[in-house]
């Protein structure tokens, strides 16, 4: 006899027959209510396991309405940089008994779209979003009319409709421009994203605000994939001008190891000769060489503010919709540890 065909058999009235409780009582033991005291919990589970009893979330979901899932769709599965923040967002979620389906949309709007339509198909009870670039309004009004719980993250395209949560990419920035003008820099390069979106252009305002406030202009503003090695050939067309910059503010920390490659190739290195900046502080930025100076956006943080805001969502549909902004950090290390005015 299969392992599945004898699981289907092992039954609630089984298990506690067993224990010595109530069906009731096993089923509220094995969601870990409250009401079941931690001991009982773990001799129920330990029975359950070794019966081989396999909880129904079908049947689950038709008693509760839900199907304990959140959908999150991201823009770019292999950066570093949402793999934390999902780890932020399962922090959150496991405890609440949730699991979450993760779906890569490539910045595609018609793939998102899709993904969405297959998330609602699933049943999902909420939906984290990082809106692909040029994504309208409209599509969260559709959501909404789906009764769906959902919450913008890091992009934000509307303040209608759902909760938003992301890092503040405007003080980060200009935090990172400050520190370049406090070292004596007044060429001073930003290398943004050609995307098109609400973070791609707080990053930008935060740096030309920087620069404002001390009567500077930018030495370049120049956009490129977010790839290392767009912006390796980019700092090479930008070396080579009459008045080359003396620093870069990098969009990103991936952007800014591209500018650092770059620079070595002329012979040029990324703290002695010329300053970089990127942002995000990913784990490389610490480990490579030289140390990337870069803005913390606490990846992991926001992950678990914006899932503590779906889960509300859920619980509250109704509630006022909130936003959450958390603040960035500068961290100063090699890449910008030289000064024009010593």
């Amino acid at each position: 006899m299969s392992p599945k065909s004898s699981s289907k058999r092992i039954t609630l009235s089984l298990i506690a027959k067993e224990v010595g409780l109530s069906s009731a009582a096993v089923s509220m033991a094995l969601r870990g209510h409250h009401r079941v005291s931690k001991a009982t919990q773990k001799k129920v589970a330990e029975v359950a396991t070794r019966l081989g009893y396999v909880y129904d979330r079908n049947a689950a979901r038709l008693r509760t309405g839900q199907s304990n899932t959140i959908g999150i769709i991201i823009s770019d599965i292999s950066n570093p940089f949402f793999a934390e923040l999902v780890a932020g967002v399962d922090d959150i979620i496991d405890p609440a008994g949730k699991i979450s389906i993760l779906i890569n949309s490539r910045d595609d709007q018609q793939r998102q779209l899709q993904l969405l339509n297959r998330l609602r198909e699933q049943g999902v009870d909420g939906i984290i979003i990082c809106p692909a670039p040029g994504t309208d309004e409209q599509l969260f009004a559709q959501i909404n009319s789906w009764g769906m719980p959902c919450v913008q993250m890091l992009r934000r395209v509307t303040d209608l409709y759902c909760d938003y949560v992301s890092a503040d990419y405007h003080q980060g920035m200009s935090l990172l421009s400050e520190h370049l003008i406090n070292l004596g820099h007044r060429r001073i390069a930003y290398i943004g994203s050609h995307l098109e979106h609400s973070a791609a252009k707080q990053r930008l305002s935060g740096f030309l605000d920087a620069l404002k406030k001390h009567d500077l202009k930018p030495a370049a503003i120049e956009c490129c994939d977010l790839t290392r090695r767009a912006s390796r050939n980019l700092i090479k067309s930008l070396i080579k001008r009459p008045e080359p910059p003396t620093a870069a503010v990098c969009y990103s920390d991936i952007i800014a190891f591209g500018v650092i490659s770059g620079l070595h190739d002329l012979g040029i290195e990324a703290g002695r000769d010329f300053a970089v900046t990127g942002f995000d502080n990913s784990d490389e930025a610490q480990q490579a060489w030289p140390p990337l100076t870069t803005a913390a956006s606490h990846a992991r943080e926001i992950g678990k503010e914006t899932a503590k805001l779906l889960l509300r969502r859920i619980a509250e549909p109704e509630a006022v919709l909130e936003k959450t902004i958390i603040p960035t950090e500068i961290i100063i290390r090699s890449t910008c540890g030289f000064s024009l005015t010593s």
